[in-house]
């Protein structure tokens, strides 16, 4: 006789969140594996933002910067179109496992930095896995937040304000700028946000092994990112701790952290770790974990009341770290 497989326990989805998953599954389905990332890039490909930015008063500057390869890097710099002077700065990494996505997926949610705030948004189009693999990605990624140390002047920024900003797989990015920023002597940073980050790739955590083929993102989806990164080393030890900031042994000396993330996804377990782990490193972390909350609930229900909780939480902390 067959043993029944009981099924996995698991955090609910808040009730409001929970309707609007079908809907979410049509674009970003719950298990992505290779096969669909062809479909995710184009699914996942920001829209024309030039209306909203036209609306919301911010002029965006295309420029390059250069990796360690030679590569060209195409950044845009957005900054509120009255603005005189130099402003805060934000290093941008954008959300996407970090096999799709461009440098505009999902901007609309911090783009209240820039015209409310007054702050300059430097967004990357760091390259994509599987065709790039680390350290590529985060080698693009550290050439414009050097690019916005040394170029500061042109883009209108402050060195002594600058922060490192990402959701998903750009959260783990931006952890591994803090890092690296860290261990180079790179530029200072004055706070690091780290949206639902994506920081560990050996899956081990609770939460990973509790949302398969649900939600958004689920451990397949997650494997599949990861393996397009790392390739064979994932879950290895050769994997560097700026490719999966989880790694790190060392979590002193960073910048104060906004570290947000859902109950009810497989990043849960890995983001309270973080925290945790910069609190007993001495530092500064800020930690919020919403219940019911799937992963990236505010990009794609940004009309729910977690929703709206999780920007106001994130854009309250980011006007109190960028200001005098």
């Amino acid at each position: 006789m067959t043993a029944e497989v009981q099924p996995v326990a698991r955090p609910p989805f808040d009730a409001e969140l929970r309707a609007g998953l079908a809907v979410v599954g049509g674009m970003f389905p719950p298990t992505i594996t290779p096969d669909l990332i062809d479909f995710m890039r184009v699914s996942y490909a920001a829209p024309p933002i030039e209306d909203l930015l036209f609306a919301k008063g911010i002029v965006c500057t295309d420029d390059v910067v250069v990796a360690p390869d030679g590569h060209e890097v195409a950044v845009s710099v957005l900054r509120p179109k009255d603005a005189s002077g130099e402003r805060p700065g934000v290093v941008y990494a954008h959300s996407g496992g970090l096999m799709f996505g461009d440098r505009f997926s999902g901007i609309d949610l911090v783009l209240d930095w820039v015209s409310d705030f007054g702050a300059v948004l430097v967004t990357v189009e760091y390259r994509l896995a599987p065709e790039h693999r680390h350290p590529y990605p985060f080698d693009d990624m550290y050439a414009a937040l050097e690019a916005a140390a040394s170029r500061a002047g042109d883009w209108g920024l402050r060195r002594d304000r600058l922060v490192v900003a990402g959701a998903s797989a750009g959260g783990g990015l931006a952890a591994g700028l803090a890092l690296a920023a860290r261990d180079r002597n790179g530029p200072t940073l004055r706070g690091q946000v780290l949206d639902y980050p994506m920081l560990d790739d050996r899956g081990t955590t609770a939460s990973t092994h509790q949302f398969d083929g649900i939600g958004v993102w689920d451990r397949i989806s997650n494997e599949t990112g990861w393996t397009a990164l790392l390739g064979d080393a994932r879950g290895t030890e050769a994997v560097s701790e700026y490719a999966a900031p989880a790694r790190a042994t060392d979590l002193s000396g960073l910048p104060p952290a906004f570290i947000d993330v859902g109950a009810a996804e497989i990043f849960r377990d890995e983001a309270i770790a973080y925290a945790d782990g910069i609190w007993r490193a001495g530092g500064d972390a800020e930690l919020h974990v919403w219940s019911g909350a799937f992963h990236a609930c505010d990009i794609f229900a940004a009309h729910t009341s977690v929703g709206r909780a999780m920007i106001r939480a994130r854009n309250d902390w980011v006007e109190r770290i960028i200001a005098d």
